[in-house]
């Protein structure tokens, strides 16, 4: 095979599209052509990597006839898949490269720019500054998505009301981007508009994934006899659990559907960890009662 895209994005082939998207943004990040230690053709080669395996029947014909099913790192307009841009989402406002302190003063005509304008000479459009903004939001907006105002100052004077959706499922220090809403120029682009999320701590719950994450107290006798127990979700839609007889501590119920909620790929899931509440202060009657099963070898 001529091109590993496994190995280029360094992830396994059985990798979820998550986990080859953080791949992405991270290597992405690392290699950009504008910062100091960019790598221009590297930066190339991770593109072309994850145009392929971001698309699932792009990546399946992938993983049956490799580099022979078309796969090439040729230029733009080549056939097969080449060029390394198609796939990744570049439209008005898309999810950015994420993580705190990225380093997002750049814009999609200075890679393209760098990658394919060669030694042409071609003169580059005058472009304004991009402007980053921090927006924190709670647990469950993160989860279920949010629009919100903010007011940007584009140029000294020129405040603007500006209203955006955050998607759901966004992580903690993820950026947005808006393309055309940073800093105008005469005779020139726009920069564009980062807004960096910082997702608030939950209580119960944490995101891994597709999924959310909860401990769950139960009692030594539930655990025992069986229960059910009310849970509490973000959609404000409590149900019942039913927690079996004899469930062990540490022990998984997943509840499907009760995830992140993702447009075009479904929901995740709930997954609720037991933690069995050991009774330390106990009734003369209660520790009696323990003492005869502890008789009956229980």
């Amino acid at each position: 095979m001529a091109n590993d895209y496994y190995n280029t994005l360094g992830v396994s082939k059985s990798a979820s599209q998550d986990e080859i998207k953080k791949a992405f943004r991270k290597l992405a990040q690392q290699h950009h052509p504008d910062k100091p230690s960019g790598d221009e053709a590297k930066f190339k080669e991770i593109n072309e990597a994850y145009s392929v395996l971001s698309d699932e029947k792009k990546r399946a014909q992938y993983d049956q006839f490799g580099s022979a099913g078309g796969f090439t790192g040729g230029n733009p307009g080549q056939g097969g898949f080449g060029g390394g841009f198609e796939g990744f989402d570049f439209s008005n406002f898309a999810q950015g490269f994420g993580g705190q302190g990225a380093n997002v003063e750049f814009d999609l005509n200075d890679i393209f720019g760098s990658i394919f304008g060669g030694q042409g000479g071609r003169r580059r459009t005058p472009r304004g500054r991009d402007i980053v903004i921090d927006v924190t939001i709670s647990f469950k907006d993160s989860i279920l998505g949010v629009k919100r105002t903010v007011t940007v100052d584009r140029e000294k004077g020129n405040k603007e009301e500006i209203t955006f959706t955050i998607p759901p499922g966004i992580d903690n220090g993820e950026m947005l981007r808006m393309n055309g809403k940073g800093e105008p120029i005469e005779n020139g682009t726009p920069g564009n508009l980062y807004v960096r999320a910082h997702v608030e701590p939950h209580k119960t719950l944490r995101k891994e994934g597709m999924h959310l994450v909860m401990q769950l107290p139960v009692k030594l006798t539930d655990a025992i006899l069986g229960a059910k127990v009310k849970i509490d979700t973000l959609d404000e839609e409590a149900f019942t659990l039913k927690i079996p007889k004899g469930i062990t501590h540490g022990e998984v119920l997943r509840v499907r559907g009760k995830g992140v909620p993702l447009p075009g790929r479904g929901s995740g899931d709930l997954l609720i960890q037991v933690n069995i509440q050991t009774p330390t202060n106990l009734s003369s009657k209660a520790k009696k009662a323990i003492e005869t099963l502890q008789q009956e070898g229980l």
